[in-house]
Order: structure tokens, then C-alpha cells, then sequence
């Protein structure tokens, strides 16, 4: 066994030998005594090596080590108000793992800030961080807090294809790919794979998974590849959905404060749980209170950045938009005369997804296809699922990444992914 305690752990105990394992964060020297900082995911641990016992060799062996170096050390615990942690290991033993070079491409310990390209070209470095780690704890447990509460609901997890031979919505912001001898693409949304679920008679279906988008933006807030949370769901409408996405918003939150204070703190995050039900408001509503603010808006247009932040210095909460015009809405949506049936949540002026009560009557889907210039021969495989007894449905899909960014409020989406795609960069 390479280590028998995180630092976490061995700060808990006193007087019992234990072996811990990290990286190097930083050496103190003060004649013939030494700190060694170590550092793991979990915490600190202060390393105290005292020459007489360790001997003059060793001493200067190890405190000749570089920062970030793995190492693992073994000793007894102390308890001690005089170390900084509350506590200590007096290592007998420190085995060197891995030497790291000198100097750093990126300072760990350093309070040097470094820009978001340097960073990402050193991901593995700068994720050693601790406020920087904190993010995809933080994501992590987002997800987890939203995918218990979606399964606890009776929702069953799929995966769809991420290769695909058509549109989903009619678009041109496809990644193209060679598929054998055949054209094809990257997906861009599960969203008709999902629906086709509901005439399988699955009820109700779960995805997380990557979608890609081929979109020129390259803002602090677009990305080309990202997860997306997707649900379908039958015999529901749109109310049904905006509460199951409330509900997983909710549950999420009540998770980070459960299970990841240190991390909320790290980050300056003081959220409370959000009460229930989510305000709503209709787009007509959403349009009074953006020209009010003096912005000039026709009906049936989208809201400008300008607009939303309107809407956002009026609403500081998490909020449903509702009964948007049909004609800026996916043909999937079910229409209501010049209105559809869909919702976007918002959170102030920051749009965080959409989503509807579907289109199930195979004529009526058809006639909004064409309506919005698509080929309906195109959607084939699609479209045969609403002729042999498709139920009424809605669903949405939740960008993970940009409800992430709300939450722990970091001003780039590309610091919550650990791995960003955008316009520019494909590795690391």
C-alpha cells in the first residue's frame, strides 16, 4: 500500500504512525529543522524534519527537493498548537516518487496569477490549485446532486449516438465528419434520438453526454464542445418539465451545502436553497418590462444582450420564461396558435436552457417542418416513430458547464471544464 491516509484523515489522528502521499508545495529551512509542506487532494499535512533524528544526509537530501516533487512519507502524528495545520508528521522514512523539474512552466503555491491560455496549456498544474480544483468539485457534485434526483423521479439514463447523419434542428452549425464512405456529423443535441424514446414507450429517459456545436462565438460564455443534461418525459407538458428542472436545481444546490462547504468557501460562494416554485413570467410579460426600461423590441424578436440584462437588473433570481412566439422556436415545439409551448430558465440576465412540450401529431409536426423551410425526407427515421402512437412529451437540455459557471460565479466558462474546445484551441 503506497500511502494508508489522506492528509485529511491523518489531521484527525494523534500519535498513531501513518504513511501519506502528495506533491511538494513548499520547503521551510530554519537551521536544523525543516517543513515540508505536503499537499494532496484533500489538504495539507506539514512534514517536520529534525536533523538529529533524520540524519545530516537525509536532511539535505530531502530538503534539496524541488516544489511539486511526489513524495510519500511515514512517521507518527502529533497534535501541536504551534504548527499551523494543528498538527504534524515526524517522518522516519520520505520516499521520493517522482523529482520535478525546476523551474515550474506555472507556480502551484505562488500567488502569482497567471493568464487563462498559460493556465490551460498547463492544465495539470493548474489544477493542483486548490480554488482552481474547487470548481470541479464543486461541478461534480452539481452533477451528482441532479442526476439522483432525476433517477429518484423514475427516470431511466440512455446514451445516443454522437454521430449522426442529420441535423437535429435544420441547422448549419454542424461539426462535419467522414463516416466510412458517408458524410455525417458530430451531434449537436440528443433531442430527436430522445423523442423516438418516447414511442419506445420508455416514459421517461435521462441523458449526460457530450454535444458539440459548431458555432464561430468566442466569448466567455460559448463553448464547442460541452455536457449536456438532457430529459424526455411522456404524458407530461411543459409544467411537468419546468418542474423537474426547478426540482434538480434545487437538489443540486442543497448538495453543495451538505457535502461542500470548504470548497463553497474557498470560492466566495454563499447560496442559499432556492425556494420553490420558480417564479414564471410569459414573454409578453418579459417584453413589457424590457420596453418599460426604454429598449426598443418588437413582438416575436429574441431578447438582445441588451434586453436581458433589463430583464436581469429586474429579476435576481432563478425564473421561468414561458409562451414564447412559435416562430423563433424549433419545429419540435407544440405551437399554440402564435405561441408555442416553451420556456427558457433564466437566471438575472443569463439564459441557462430552454425547453418545451413537444409536437406529438405526426401532421401537425409536418406541416411546421416545412413552415420553417426543412425537408421532412430528411427526418425519416425521426418522424416514423410519430405515426405508430407517439404520447404527448416535453423534455429540456442543461448546458452542465454554463449552470456551473453561474453557480460558482467564475467569470469564463472555460474554467469549468478541465479540457476546454472553443474557436481556437484544440489541445490540450
Amino acid at each position: 500500500m503506497l500511502r494508508t491516509h489522506t492528509t485529511k484523515e491523518a489531521a484527525q489522528l494523534d500519535g498513531e504512525e501513518v504513511k501519506v502521499c502528495g506533491w511538494i508545495h513548499d520547503i521551510r529551512v530554519l537551521g536544523k529543522i525543516a517543513f515540508i509542506i505536503l499537499r494532496d487532494r484533500y489538504g495539507f499535512a506539514q512534514l517536520t524534519l529534525i536533523r538529529s533524528i533524520v540524519g545530516k544526509e537525509k536532511f539535505k537530501e530531502y530538503t534539496k527537493l524541488t516544489r511539486e516533487s511526489v513524495i510519500c512519507a511515514k512517521g507518527k502524528v502529533q497534535k501541536t498548537k504551534q504548527a499551523k495545520l494543528g498538527f504534524e508528521i515526524l517522518p522516519e522514512e520520505i520516499e521520493v516518487l517522482n523529482r520535478a523539474e525546476s523551474p515550474l512552466p506555472l507556480g502551484v503555491a505562488d500567488k502569482v496569477s497567471a493568464d487563462l491560455e498559460t493556465r490551460i496549456e498547463n492544465r495539470f498544474l493548474d489544477l493542483r490549485k486548490r480554488e482552481v480544483l474547487a470548481v470541479f468539485e464543486i461541478r461534480s457534485t452539481i452533477l451528482q446532486g441532479i442526476r439522483e434526483y432525476l433517477l429518484n423521479q423514475n427516470f431511466v439514463e440512455v446514451h445516443t449516438p454522437k454521430i449522426v447523419a442529420t441535423a437535429t434542428e435544420g441547422g448549419t452549425e454542424l461539426f462535419p465528419v467522414k463516416y466510412f464512405e458517408k458524410d455525417a456529423y458530430l451531434n449537436q443535441s440528443p433531442q430527436l434520438y430522445k423523442q423516438v424514446l418516447m414511442a419506445a414507450g420508455l416514459d421517461r429517459v435521462l441523458e449526460v453526454a457530450p454535444a458539440f456545436r459548431a458555432e464561430e462565438h468566442n466569448t466567455t460564455r460559448h463553448l464547442n464542445e460541452f455536457i449536456s443534461i438532457d430529459i424526455e418525459m411522456s404524458f407530461a407538458d411543459e409544467e411537468d418539465a419546468m418542474y423537474m428542472l426547478e426540482g434538480s436545481i434545487v437538489n443540486a444546490i442543497k448538495k453543495l451545502k451538505e457535502e461542500r462547504k470548504e470548497e463553497m468557501e474557498i470560492l466566495g460562494m454563499n447560496w442559499e436553497v432556492p425556494s420553490l416554485p420558480f417564479k414564471r413570467i410569459t414573454y409578453d410579460e418579459a417584453l413589457e418590462i424590457v420596453r418599460k426600461k426604454g429598449i426598443d423590441m418588437e413582438w416575436g424578436e429574441d431578447f438582445s444582450t441588451e434586453a436581458l440584462k433589463a430583464l436581469g437588473s429586474e429579476l435576481q433570481e432563478f425564473y421561468f420564461i414561458t409562451r414564447w412566439p412559435m416562430e423563433i422556436k424549433p419545429f419540435y415545439v407544440l405551437p399554440d396558435g402564435k405561441y408555442s409551448h416553451a420556456f427558457d430558465l433564466m437566471y438575472g440576465e443569463r439564459e441557462i436552457t430552454s425547453g418545451a412540450q413537444r409536437n406529438h401529431v405526426y401532421e401537425s409536426l409536418v406541416e411546421v417542418m416545412r413552415s420553417k423551410g426543412l425537408n421532412p425526407e430528411n427526418f425519416e427515421y425521426y418522424l416514423r416513430a410519430f405515426r405508430y402512437g407517439m404520447p404527448p412529451h416535453a423534455g429540456w437540455g442543461l448546458g452542465l458547464e454554463r449552470l456551473v459557471m453561474i453557480i460558482t460565479g467564475v467569470k469564463n466558462i472555460r474554467e469549468c471544464v478541465i479540457f476546454p474546445r472553443d474557436r481556437t484551441r484544440l489541445v490540450p
